[in-house]
């Protein structure tokens, strides 16, 4: 047998830090602005960015954080937090970002589970903080973004030991050459959302995160150049931002970040006065813009497109969009286990030759893979469904940008070398997939996900409420809401707002059901399993209290 013969090429790997290396080298004086916490805007570059997240990687390694040791971070879309993003895996430990919106207990046991060694967070955290590090006893340090007089000003009471980000980067000189290692070691580690039990860890390589940025990078993805000024309203602690912390400095875009002010107000000055060109969002921080443009009767300037993902897109904001603003809306899908992007629906030469109603209809759905990515649907019985546009089934993607297993968990949950999304959906003859609906009875609520089982198991716990269903109800603001279809014990006297404050301090406010309908009897199959697709014919045209007053 001959030996394989090897190409005769560098063999440089694909690390984080090269891509904050390559903006601050050939794109050095481009810049980065924030909407601080403090309140201001801040401007520097990525020249400067880079030399910040190495003083960074030097105070982490004199803390005594070694390669693959965990590093939390709790905090908005901001410059600090993007030396986070690159100073941590730069110096070969793990950026694992930590979203807020989880409720503390869970945040807690995400933390000790990944065994973070610090936490790095935002000075609006603090409360969380304050409540979360009691349970936390292996977290070494917990760092203030801010610097010593704003720790003074504002966490001064916060009874949990607290170091200054600026304190504990000052210190160092920035005179720092990122080290060389295998592209196969981690780097960022994101946890879903927690939809049944505790949340569950996808920890991405050096090598997949490079990978995805190119990716989402292409003309066929978010089209990102130099010539682009980048807005991420997506957190960074969600998912890395879908990818634009390091799409922007693989491309040398401009890049803008929001903080914590996400209101249509906030968002479109920070737009006029930054010249943003792309965005990507979830649908409801769209409907909070086009609310606040119609109010007004202004208008974009420099806007010509964005991602919206995180849930479907409704038709009305992406004709609103795409009719009257003049903006390109770009439909997108993924999950945390894809790194996250996995398709975005761009129209192909083919399609846009074709009527404008036809091509509309084509952008609703979630689009085309990128590549690395492939995927399929399955039937019952395991096969390939046909790529007809009708045929829904089970979604399976793969890909280097795919995870493998769970972080700290031996099983994997490929099937034959496919990840199962828990999606259902069609893919037509140009390729463009569309979920039809989803395997698990999540609710998706704008943009985060809720889960139905841990609601039902919330409501039966109250001793008057002898079964429940949770399920999803339509909502023009967070797109959709949890509904709770209870049936009581005999001679129960619960009222509808005596159940729902059974949940308060049981999950997260923003996971509390809006409203309760009491039943005799819930639809059954004859295994006795809830009939949940009955449940949603039912109760397809209710109502919620106070979605009519959300409509834009």
């Amino acid at each position: 047998m001959t030996s394989p013969l090897y190409g005769q090429m560098m063999d440089i790997p694909l690390l984080a830090s090269s891509l904050l290396s390559h903006a601050a080298r050939h794109f050095g004086d481009t810049e980065i602005v924030s909407r601080r916490i403090e309140g201001d805007i801040h401007r520097y570059t990525y020249r400067d960015c880079e030399k910040r997240a190495k003083q960074l990687a030097q105070a982490l390694i004199a803390l005594g954080v070694e390669q693959g040791d965990r590093v939390g971070t709790l905090a908005w879309n901001g410059y600090r937090h993007l030396e986070c993003y690159y100073g941590i895996p730069g110096m070969g430990a793990v950026c694992h970002t930590i979203n807020p919106r989880l409720f503390p207990d869970q945040i807690a046991f995400i933390i000790d589970h990944a065994r973070d060694s610090y936490v790095f967070f935002d000075m609006t955290f603090a409360p969380l903080v304050e409540i979360v590090a009691p349970q936390c006893p292996n977290v070494k340090g917990w760092i203030a973004l801010g610097d010593a007089s704003c720790i003074t000003e504002h966490l001064g009471n916060l009874s949990v030991p607290v170091q200054s980000y600026e304190t504990l980067i000052a210190a160092h000189d920035g005179h720092f050459e990122w080290p060389v290692f295998d592209e196969r070691q981690a780097s960022i580690l994101c946890y879903t959302s927690g939809t049944t039990g505790n949340p569950k860890g996808a920890l991405y390589s050096h090598r997949s995160t490079v990978l995805h940025a190119y990716a989402a990078a292409l003309p066929d993805s978010t089209c990102a150049s130099s010539s682009d000024s980048i807005l991420p309203v997506v957190p960074m602690f969600h998912v890395n931002a879908w990818g634009m912390p390091h799409v922007a400095p693989l491309t040398g875009a401009k890049l803008v970040m929001p903080g914590k002010d996400l209101d249509g107000q906030s968002l479109y000055e920070l737009m006029e006065a930054e010249g943003v060109t792309f965005t990507c969002g979830v649908p409801t921080v769209w409907l909070g813009l086009l609310a606040y443009l119609k109010q007004t009767g202004k208008r974009f300037t420099t806007l010509k497109r964005t991602v919206i993902g995180g849930s479907a897109c409704p038709p009305s904001i992406l004709h609103t969009l795409e009719e009257e603003y003049g903006v390109d809306v770009i439909h997108g899908w993924g999950m945390t286990e894809m790194s996250p992007l996995g398709t975005l629906a761009r129209l192909n030469f083919k399609q846009k030759q074709r009527p404008r109603d036809e091509q509309l209809r084509a952008l609703e759905k979630q689009g085309h893979v990128m590549f690395g990515v492939d995927m399929k649907v399955v039937g019952d019985d395991g096969r390939e469904l046909p790529w007809d546009g009708k045929s829904f089934g089970d979604l399976y993607v793969r890909g280097p940008c795919v995870i493998d297993r769970y972080f700290r968990r031996d099983e994997s949950p490929l099937i034959d070398g496919w990840f199962p999304t828990g999606d259902a959906a069609t893919i037509d003859a140009d390729g463009f997939m569309h979920i039809t609906d989803r395997s698990k009875d999540v609710i998706k609520s704008g943009g985060e996900w809720i889960s139905s089982i841990d609601l039902e198991n919330i409501a039966v716990s109250h001793p008057q409420v002898a079964e429940a269903a949770c399920i999803a109800c339509s909502h023009p603001k967070w797109t959709e809401r949890p509904l709770i279809v209870a049936v009581l014990k005999p001679d129960a006297t619960v009222t509808r707002e005596e159940l729902l404050a059974h949940f308060e301090g049981k999950v997260a406010k923003w996971w509390i059901p809006d409203d309760v309908i009491f039943a005799d009897e819930l639809p059954h199959t004859a295994t006795g399993k809830l009939q949940k697709v009955r449940l949603r014919e039912i109760y397809r045209e209710y109502v919620l209290p106070g979605a009519v007053e959300d409509r834009v």
